[in-house]
């Protein structure tokens, strides 16, 4: 939503001006990092020029480190800003892909060109062409997360962030 990407840019803007932060960790509410964009906002005029796709730009340009807390799914858009991040830790039960191909519409945020950079052409074509949903387990095993924990994400993250 509108809501959520000016919550990002504005977190993101503060942290960068911020001489005592010294990393950024992004997670979800309740659980769940991001199940990407509601596809009703598609039809509707782009409001106040803010989109992913430069969020996601902003984050993987941040000079501090960022770390994505993933929990529950990371799809769709929500996956393309954990690829934005410069560090991902994932819940062993969450689950990450790019299931709007499954309706006929291709990432928009440069999920397309950011995954394959990460994990190789053979495997990010496989989760860009199937939108399937990809276990914690299996993107640990393609590189698509550094890390999958069966604690509390954020705390691990946190972690992270202070080791790097």
């Amino acid at each position: 939503s509108v809501t959520v990407l000016q919550a990002l840019e504005d977190g993101l803007k503060r942290a960068a001006a911020d001489p005592s932060v010294k990393a950024v960790m992004i997670c979800g509410e309740s659980g769940k990092f991001s199940a990407g964009a509601d596809i009703r906002g598609f039809s509707s005029p782009r409001r106040h020029g803010i989109a992913l796709g430069p969020i996601v730009s902003l984050i993987e340009r941040s000079e501090k480190p960022v770390v994505a807390a993933i929990e529950g799914v990371a799809l769709g858009g929500g996956l393309e800003v954990a690829l934005g991040c410069h560090y991902r830790i994932a819940h062993v039960k969450a689950q990450m892909g790019l299931p709007e191909v499954t309706i006929g519409l291709l990432p928009g945020a440069e999920g397309t060109q950011r995954l394959p950079r990460l994990i190789g052409v053979p495997a990010a074509l496989d989760i860009i062409t199937t939108g399937r949903h990809v276990p914690a387990t299996e993107a640990l095993k393609l590189g698509l997360v550094d890390e999958v924990v069966e604690e509390n994400t954020v705390e691990a993250a946190i972690r992270l962030a202070n080791k790097v």
